[in-house]
């Protein structure tokens, strides 16, 4: 179901809802009546009430049975790729919590003392190359990231640190850092400068923070494997619900 997207033409993400790829078009073609003089009855007072609520019935189960199917033709294929698994419960010191049903994968973890880490991260979302006169974007020049969002906590009396990140297949790019209260946020508070605006060294030692608590290049890797597995289990459970809905008061 995902993309195999390879190569990076300039990293510029935007936000994207996956879809699947396959759609069908089904076509319902009812039967014409013949046009009637004013003196002949109408059609339908020849049908009985009861045969035209019959043929109703008949087509709606014969509509409902083909989206059943045609569902569990997709499950089945997605499961003789590859069965279904569950994401590992630990990474390094990092809980992980799957949140079967939503788009979200929650992280936490101690550090220190007085430290707790809080990682949410989201589904895959796709990135596309700078345009360039002349050029055209094919499948090849994109490529799937993961956006993140680490909250550090120390104690009741103190704020969150929060990080606003990009996660891709091979590494972690920081785009906003802030101050937030725990309570949350209200009205419209100051988030900081543009991460690249800030100096270098800077920019620098904020990465060598992340990187000491764990959030790091190898965790952005396993990440997007937790993620293709979370993708696919996602879209069977979709489809599982779909097909239970339209199968109710059969």
């Amino acid at each position: 179901m995902l993309l195999r997207l390879v190569g990076r033409v300039g990293r510029r993400p935007t936000s994207f809802f996956p879809q699947h790829s396959s759609y069908r078009h089904i076509t319902l073609m009812a039967h014409p009546f013949a046009r009637r003089s004013s003196n002949e009855k109408n059609y339908v007072d020849y049908v009985p009430q009861q045969s035209r609520r019959n043929v109703s019935v008949m087509r709606k189960s014969a509509f409902e049975d083909r989206i059943r199917r045609l569902i569990r033709n997709d499950i089945q294929y997605e499961l003789d790729r590859s069965p279904r698994t569950k994401l590992v419960p630990n990474f390094k010191y990092f809980a992980v919590d799957e949140r079967p049903g939503e788009q979200w994968i929650r992280l936490n973890k101690k550090f220190g003392e007085d430290e707790e880490i809080k990682v949410e991260v989201t589904m895959f979302r796709v990135s596309t190359p700078a345009e360039k006169e002349g050029s055209v974007t094919t499948e090849n020049d994109l490529e799937l990231y993961i956006s993140m969002v680490i909250d550090i906590f120390k104690d009741e009396e103190n704020g969150i640190l929060e990080f606003v990140c990009n996660v891709w297949p091979d590494s972690i790019e920081i785009e906003k850092v802030f101050m937030r209260d725990q309570d949350g946020m209200t009205g419209k508070p100051y988030l900081g400068p543009p991460f690249n605006d800030l100096d270098d060294e800077l920019q620098t030692s904020l990465y060598d923070f992340l990187e000491i608590r764990g959030i790091n290049d190898e965790l952005a890797l396993f990440l997007h494997k937790c993620m293709q597995h979370k993708s696919k289990n996602e879209y069977i459970r979709w489809l599982e619900s779909v097909e239970s809905f339209v199968a109710r008061n059969k």
